[in-house]
């Protein structure tokens, strides 16, 4: 069992509703990716930013941008994740891969779609709540807007690292530094905010804020408002040992969703 991982969190500025030019710019962006590295970490709707032409720009296991994903991996010999418009069998989802050197392991589909924004009207919710593994560590994915429902991410002893990839917006930038550490403490694990930045199509800008933070909600290291990669390591031991000088999972409530 490894009992380091070394991270790369992506916060890019996104070109709206244009594939190609998304995955060039990553191209030149993650040239930047320290050697070693075990996990890449992309925003949400990396490819596309959030637009709710999910019809037109969704696209199956075997699209461009998946292989894209699949190649990055395997060029970097790393795991890739982040979110996509998925389209299978005629339902879209805001789908995010966990992909491996060695190809697709798994994916999560965004259980809470953002109705704000008019994300349910063209999205199908995830049913699903998969946990994902690297070498001994456990990571729970979340998509952005899941971030506001403490009970579906609520550590059920399973996982020792939460990761939201997401496109929030500059105008809730202090939701998202007190949610993301909030998980953290509540929860007693490393919290992985991976943000975007810049203005999309609509107008909406993104202060980004992409953040590692401690099992005990201390900000380890963090991105301003430009883009940038933030890269470092996360230790099974600090988790363990913080568990069990300060158990509060002991006296956790039992629940179901």
């Amino acid at each position: 069992m490894t009992e380091e991982l070394t991270i790369c969190q992506v916060q890019p500025e996104m070109v709206w509703e244009d594939i190609n030019a998304n995955l060039e710019m990553l191209d030149e962006f993650l040239e930047q990716v320290p050697l070693n590295t075990d996990l890449i970490i992309l925003p949400e709707t990396f490819s596309t930013g959030f637009t709710m032409q999910a019809e037109r720009f969704a696209e199956g296991a075997d699209g461009r941008a998946v292989k894209w994903m699949q190649n990055v991996a395997k060029e970097k010999q790393a795991y890739v994740t982040g979110s996509l418009i998925i389209n299978e069998d005629d339902r879209i989802y805001n789908r995010l891969y966990w992909i491996s050197p060695d190809g697709i392991e798994g994916h999560y589909d965004k259980r809470h779609l953002f109705r704000m924004g008019r994300e349910d009207e063209h999205f199908v919710p995830g049913e699903s709540r998969p946990v994902f593994t690297i070498s001994g560590f456990r990571f729970l994915p979340q998509i952005c807007y899941d971030l506001r429902f403490p009970v579906f991410s609520r550590n059920r002893g399973d996982y020792d690292v939460i990761f939201y990839v997401a496109n929030w917006p500059a105008p809730r930038q202090y939701v998202w530094e007190t949610l993301t550490r909030a998980r953290a403490m509540e929860n007693q694990a490393y919290v992985l905010g991976v943000n975007r930045v810049g203005v999309d199509g609509p107008g909406v800008d993104h202060a980004g804020g992409t953040c590692a933070i401690g099992p005990r909600g201390n900000v380890i290291r963090g991105l301003d408002d430009k883009p940038g990669i933030l890269s470092g390591a996360i230790s099974l031991e600090v988790i363990r040992e913080f568990r069990n000088k300060f158990p509060v999972w002991k006296d956790a409530d039992d629940f179901t969703i």
